[in-house]
């Protein structure tokens, strides 16, 4: 395995321990509002009580949560599948200690190169993104910080297991000042919800940090959910940019559900 796989392995188990980690938080969080409401329960009749919809968007977090951690498990699940040999290594040695025709057909059979469902599913879904816009993570030409970007993916190379795309907004500089094209890998891009996809898609809940199209640009920013969208009739989500003070306050702007992403690990650190 080589040491792109093995670097993108080690991101997968960060960001599960970092998921876990917030879990465990959310459920603090949950138990405690539990016992509020077995001592006071009169409290949610009150006027101006949250208790109930603060406990609603508790569950949906922990909901989201834990739909992440299923998704990267099972992405790490199918790079394990790739790497490890069908049988385990002890079964293998026996198939080859065989008679001579066993050998021979196993010789033959190795020459076909085989990939588990797992990893077959995963080629495929990233193969079907050709032609998709997605947020992709792209290092400046000045040598500053990466930055979020949407870029088009023109190619998926299953060999490399990287990403050809394209960013299609001109350069600023002078002399190359046409579309810039990079090649990365899958840790680097963040597919967007389909428009299709508005009863399906995930909910982020006020109080979330997410990673945004700013409005009227193709760049991506570090936001906070200020009101959530309802599923299936509301296609946008309110938000605050972080530095995007205008007289001592942060404006909120409506942006399109389909160009709002989770936030990745370690972003802006």
């Amino acid at each position: 395995m080589s040491s792109p796989d093995i670097a993108e392995m080690l991101e997968k188990s960060k960001e599960l321990d970092r998921l876990r980690k917030e879990q465990e938080e959310v459920l603090l969080e949950i138990n405690k509002m539990h016992k509020k409401l077995q001592s006071t329960p009169e409290a949610v009749e009150k006027p101006g009580d949250t208790s109930l919809s603060k406990l609603k968007m508790l569950y949906t977090q922990a909901k989201d949560l834990s739909e992440s951690e299923m998704s990267i498990s099972n992405q790490l699940l199918g790079q394990l599948d790739a790497i490890i040999p069908a049988g385990g290594a002890g079964q293998q040695r026996r198939r080859i200690e065989g008679n001579e025709q066993k050998k021979k057909r196993m010789k033959g059979d190795s020459d076909i190169p085989r990939l588990s469902p797992s990893v077959r599913n995963q080629q495929e879904f990233f193969a079907s993104l050709k032609g998709e816009q997605v947020a992709a993570r792209v290092a400046q030409e000045d040598g500053e910080k990466d930055e979020w970007v949407i870029v088009k993916v023109t190619h998926y190379d299953k060999e490399s297991k990287k990403f050809e795309v394209l960013d299609e907004e001109p350069g600023d500089d002078e002399e190359g000042g046409g579309q810039r094209k990079y090649e990365l890998p899958w840790s680097r891009i963040i597919p967007f919800p389909k428009i299709s996809d508005l009863a399906t898609a995930q909910e982020f809940p006020p109080g979330k940090q997410v990673l945004a199209v700013y409005p009227g640009t193709t760049a991506l920013y570090k936001a906070t959910v200020v009101q959530a969208r309802k599923r299936k009739t509301d296609d946008s989500y309110t938000l605050e940019f972080d530095d995007d003070e205008e007289d001592g306050s942060l404006p909120q702007r409506l942006v399109p559900f389909n160009q709002v992403v989770a936030l990745p690990d370690g972003h802006g650190l």
